[in-house]
């Protein structure tokens, strides 16, 4: 079949051009070029390839007025070459600092996705989103690529930072349709990213090295699908399916956007999702050289894409339209297929665009007459966005703490100017030109170095107050002796950060001038700490929970609009009112009324059985079908009376009826040096009363007391009940994520564990496929008792840092009737490279695993996988373990095998091969010691 041959499927509509392959064939590709002017390569894809979409960057586009040439002008070479319908001309406009467009004259700045959500207006995104529609309408773009849907889970070193809407999937899924109706509402077609999210991306270093999605298809469906579920039940019209892996239970993909389990099952079948689907840039370093463009367009296609994406190189969209007409020749890709695809894109074409509008473009007059609104819109937006995290010193406005003729130091990282800025456009001799910048810019505006992109923020600070600013930049290198004369010369101190946690030198800094700062005395020697206030331009995560930096704003982006409004509000002219957005917000430390109970110190022989009325009570709370967290436990579970461990419990009781009201557990685990909240209870009846909060403030208190700690930890694994927040029950989950990051915690970071089991032994046989990979391993197991065999073990033990680990070993190890240890030995060196504990319900600690105390079946524990840095194949290592462990445990006539603690970090897979099937799921949370405070 040649390329030539016709499209013949009875559904596809009677429009005799689509006949031809080859023009239906480029209706199937979004591609981009060079230039700020009409490429022949451009003119080439048009016209000899009928290519039907195109997306424009930065690099393309100069001004307002350039732009409505440059799409016109390729829209006019389409209907020459006898398009029947017109190009979709797509570009990225979220805003913030991530704009292709920019013109001071005619295009309105507006605040970044999480900007918007930080002024808790749907209607202000749904406005926002009009106006920045209405605006690339009026140039002639027809297709916008947004909204933007990933939900944040992980804060920590994502690149998305502000582009997301924030971690609170409803949140995220709230703000994510008042964007996309804003922008259906101002005539362009919208496109859903990034699926199935890049809020929770792992990155492995390598430009090679494809960021990986390790969260499992459920734990996707409770949190990262929510707002792109509901984009879809509200009639989005594209999807933008991401270039990276998935590697978890039930899923394991190199390229999302590659997969049809991906595209076609979840994204079209799961999700009920008909619009139209483009790729990731098949150009992406790691894509390109995985599987190549050739393949990766074939195997695009066959997934379920509509649109093949190919950003800017000729050769590779040459390539990338050649292997799509081989793979239609070779039968590769049928026919059928192709016609879905182009029915998709011709639909969503239909909602956005017609020959009228496309040789027409409403051009300047039309943004002249939007300006004044839309600036109006553009400052309000502003105004609601500015966030006061914390002021605990009522440093604002800065005239309650400065004299007029006394100096305010500006200390500012290097940072390049963002694209959405008036910085990164024109240039001067030597200077660096952005990539969309062939020409110097309109106006007289210098381009700035990394230096000097706050230089006009010190120039506003200084026009208002009327006296002498300092500035000077900071790098890597710390707090230098220049520095730190400049902090003791001025009166106050503005330290501005962007996105700290990735750019871990302004963490260090900003604490250091802090500690300076703290340490400041007045002549005489009265201490007198000197004001300073942190400003995070960027992500609002930098310093958000940690309470040692007492006065904290947030622009969530620092172009010019937003800096000159952080002006305004440093010096009084403007009330800030926003929010941060996300669980985050729930961090702020409000100080509601509440009733301070007294929270006793544990006295076990006064309060144990108490305490096992109390579990009693909460273990029937949950439904008569779901096997509670607290099955099995009583008193002496909390009870680990363990040298290693330190442990100190805090009760409410009502000293009348000597009844509890609320327990609390903590632990100190000396190996690890870890402080732990292993649960707070609180009677059902006697919730929302501050009992929790009552507990929850005594035992942070004891334990920063303490001294000596290097994390804080929610949920245990010995005593093994709560792992951290449950997470079974979706509301639930909620609830208490909200409820600690009240008290502190930073409930967006964390780690998903579990506990999983394995039950009808008597008819369990293992799996044929994993019994051969053992064979062939080259190390030894066997089952050793006992405390002549602890030198070895446990100095193996010491490479994991995970709490409750190393006490685990000690206990099997000293129990050698009850317990065991497997250990994998490789052969050809005997070096001990894996180890994990069985443990029986006759073993003395049993009762820290409640589970091994049920009655109805008789249950023992595999414990604590410990497996060398040095091992390749972890997954494979990992089974041998198990599955000896579970041989071993059949022998002795068990019921059941339960793995008291399963991290979630992308090996559900293999213990489910096994047959294991999860029991509980857990959120563990985990901070450094300086980012937890004595609660109020």
């Amino acid at each position: 079949m040649s390329s030539s041959s016709t499209l013949t499927p009875a559904s596809m509509d009677s429009l005799t051009v689509w006949d031809d392959m080859d023009r239906a064939m480029g209706q199937l590709f979004i591609m981009g070029f060079d230039g700020t002017e009409v490429t022949p390569q451009i003119q080439s894809l048009i016209e000899k390839h009928h290519l039907g979409t195109i997306l424009l960057t930065a690099k393309n586009l100069k001004s307002a007025e350039q732009t409505t040439k440059l799409v016109l002008d390729l829209q006019t070479i389409a209907h020459k070459a006898g398009h029947p319908v017109p190009l979709a001309i797509g570009l990225d406009q979220e805003n913030g600092g991530v704009n292709s467009l920019f013109d001071e004259s005619y295009i309105r700045q507006f605040p970044s996705a999480m900007g918007v959500a930080a002024t808790g207006s749907t209607e202000m995104a749904y406005e926002i989103a009009k106006a920045t529609g209405r605006e690339l309408s009026a140039v002639g773009i027809n297709w916008i690529m947004g909204p933007g849907l990933d939900v944040l889970t992980n804060v920590k070193n994502q690149p998305l930072g502000v582009r997301s809407m924030g971690d609170d999937p409803e949140e995220v899924s709230k703000f994510g349709v008042a964007f996309m109706k804003g922008y259906k509402d101002a005539g362009l077609a919208t496109c859903g990213k990034h699926f199935p999210s890049y809020g929770n991306l792992e990155f492995l270093g390598s430009s090679l090295d494809v960021p990986i999605i390790t969260d499992s298809l459920e734990q996707l469906s409770l949190s990262a699908l929510v707002p792109f579920r509901d984009a879809i039940s509200h009639g989005v019209d594209g999807m933008m399916v991401g270039g990276c892996a998935m590697s978890s239970a039930g899923v394991n993909v190199m390229h999302a956007c590659l997969s049809d389990q991906v595209v076609d099952s979840l994204l079209r079948v799961d999700l009920g999702f008909d619009g139209v689907v483009m790729s990731e840039c098949l150009e992406m370093e790691a894509l390109s050289q995985n599987i190549g463009v050739g393949g990766g367009t074939i195997m695009a296609v066959n997934a379920g894409c509509d649109l093949v994406l190919c950003c800017r190189l000729f050769s590779v969209q040459e390539e990338a339209i050649k292997y799509l007409k081989l793979g239609f020749q070779d039968g590769a890709i049928t026919a059928d297929r192709i016609c879905q695809s182009l029915k998709r894109m011709l639909r969503l074409k239909a909602t956005c665009t017609n020959w009228e509008k496309a040789l027409n473009p409403a051009g300047i007059s039309s943004l002249s007459t939007l300006r004044p609104e839309h600036t109006a819109l553009s400052a309000e937006a502003y105004n609601a966005s500015i966030t006061v995290v914390r002021d605990k010193d009522r440093l604002l406005p800065l005239t309650n703490v400065l004299d007029p003729d006394e100096e305010v130091l500006l200390l500012t990282p290097l940072v390049k100017p963002l694209p959405a800025s008036a910085l990164s456009k024109g240039g001067t001799g030597g200077s660096v030109m952005s990539p969309g910048s062939s020409t110097p810019w309109g106006k007289s505006v210098s381009l700035m170095s990394g230096e000097n992109v706050f230089r006009e923020l010190g120039r506003s600070i200084a026009r208002k107050r009327q006296g002498r600013v300092l500035h000077t930049s900071y790098t890597a290198h710390g707090i230098r002796p220049s520095h730190e004369n400049l902090i003791n010369r001025a009166s106050a101190i503005i330290v501005v950060t962007a996105d700290a946690n990735r750019n871990l030198y302004q963490n260090g800094f900003t604490k250091h001038a802090a500690m300076i700062c703290k340490s400041q005395s007045l002549r005489g020697g009265e201490h007198h700490e000197k004001p300073m206030l942190v400003v995070s331009v960027s992500s609002p995560y930098d310093f958000a929970l940690d309470t040692s930096i007492s006065t904290y704003l947030c622009t969530y982006d620092f172009t010019e609009t937003a800096l000159q409004t952080l002006v305004e509000v440093l010096f009084g002219d403007l009330s800030p009112t926003g929010a941060l957005p996300g669980s985050i917000s729930h961090s702020r430390k409000t100080h509601h009324a509440k009733q301070h109970w007294l929270a006793e110190s544990f006295d076990e022989d006064r309060d144990a059985k108490a305490l096992d009325d109390l579990l009693q009570i909460m273990e029937q709370e949950g439904p008569v079908n779901q096997r509670s967290e607290l099955f099995g436990c009583s008193s002496k579970t909390f009870l680990l009376h363990n040298s290693g461990i330190e442990e100190s419990h805090y009760v409410v009781r009502n000293s009348s009826t000597r009844s509890l009201l609320g327990f609390c557990c903590t632990y100190f685990f000396k190996s690890t040096a870890t402080a732990v909240i292993g649960a707070i209870l609180v009677d059902p009846d006697r919730r929302k009363l501050s009992i929790g909060h009552s507990l929850h403030s005594r035992a942070i208190r004891n334990l920063l007391q303490r001294g000596g700690i290097k994390r804080f930890q929610l949920g245990s694994r010995l005593p093994g009940v709560f792992l951290g927040i449950p997470t079974n029950k979706t509301m639930e989950r909620k609830r208490l994520r909200r409820w600690f990051a009240s008290m502190g915690w930073n409930t967006a970071l964390c780690r998903p564990v579990c506990s999983m089991i394995l039950r009808d032994l008597s008819r369990w046989s293992a799996p044929e496929k994993i019994v051969r990979s053992m064979q062939h391993a080259e190390v030894e197991f066997e089952l050793v008792h006992g405390r002549h065999h602890a030198e070895s073990i446990l100095e193996h033990v010491k490479t994991s840092s995970r709490q409750g680990v190393m006490e685990t070993y000690q206990l099997a190890l000293a129990d050698q009737t009850s317990c065991g240890v497997i250990r994998a030995k490789r052969l050809k060196d005997g070096t001990l490279v894996g180890t994990v504990v069985l443990c029986s319900p006759d073993a003395s600690w049993a009762e820290a695993i409640p589970p091994l105390k049920d009655t109805n079946e008789i249950t023992w524990a595999i414990s604590s996988p410990v497996i060398s840095p040095s091992v390749g194949e972890y997954s494979t290592m990992l089974q041998g373990l198990i599955l000896l462990g579970i041989r071993q445990v059949k022998k002795q006539q068990a019921d059941a095998v339960l793995l008291d603690c399963v991290d979630g970090d992308g090996h559900f897979d293999s213990l489910s091969a096994i047959g294991f099937s999860v029991l509980h799921s857990f959120e563990e949370v985990s901070c450094d010691v300086e980012s937890m405070s004595v609660p109020g």
